[in-house]
């Protein structure tokens, strides 16, 4: 999976730069991922080439990616906007993700050292603190920078290639829920992942990671029925 919140931001700042449009497109996504853009809202091209203080050939570039993601959808007229996820969307997402993530987390594993997993319990230690305080920003990025650290190490680029995809698009919905409800609301199954990792346990790893995916998703399902 790709950079968190923090690090889309500072792309440009690493040995070596990136290109314009790569730039663009990481915060863009950033914004997407952690919910900067609500669903349904739809924005200007020309409003997010002011607001991404880029020029107009990098921000179209980058567009163009993020519809091919699932993440941005067409509006006409010069508009964008995130797609409003419907029933049948969340049915399908459950059961992308259950697939998908939970072998990740078998794969992975086998793979994670001490030096990882003690990483990732530091994640969830502050994912913990942003679920006590309420702070939804934080939860949405250090949800999504465990996730993505313990893909990294599943040795498996396509799988970890479509999860990423699939965070796109339900990323902005678990803002929008997370924010009426509350982050107390999406307790994590966290705890259990890292006790398999730590027991080198990959069915206990897959199962816990199902779990986590399944309440959070229902949350999200549960949240959106209330809103409409």
């Amino acid at each position: 999976m790709t950079e968190t919140h923090s690090a889309a931001g500072s792309a440009q700042e690493g040995p070596t730069k990136l290109p314009a449009h790569e730039i663009v497109y990481q915060k863009l996504r950033s914004q997407i991922l952690f919910g900067d853009l609500v669903p349904g809202q739809a924005v200007t091209i020309q409003g997010l080439v002011e607001t991404l203080g880029a020029g107009m050939t990098p921000v179209r570039e980058a567009i163009r990616r993020l519809i091919s993601d699932g993440a941005l959808v067409f509006q006409g007229n010069r508009r964008v906007s995130v797609p409003v996820l419907g029933a049948q969307d969340l049915e399908e997402l459950i059961f992308v993700r259950k697939t998908v993530e939970c072998e990740l987390a078998r794969r992975a594993t086998p793979h994670v050292t001490e030096a990882v997993i003690a990483q990732l319990t530091a994640i969830d230690t502050a994912l913990d603190t942003a679920i006590n305080t309420g702070d939804v920003a934080g939860y949405l990025v250090q949800n999504y920078s465990f996730h993505s650290l313990l893909y990294a190490h599943a040795e498996a680029p396509i799988l970890t290639d479509i999860a990423d995809r699939l965070w796109l698009r339900f990323g902005p919905s678990l803002r929008v829920v997370s924010g009426r409800l509350g982050t107390q609301s999406f307790p994590d199954r966290h705890k259990d992942i890292l006790e398999a990792l730590r027991r080198r346990d990959a069915d206990m790893a897959a199962l816990a990671m199902e779990r986590d995916v399944c309440q959070g998703m229902e949350q999200v399902a549960q949240g959106l029925q209330v809103a409409n």
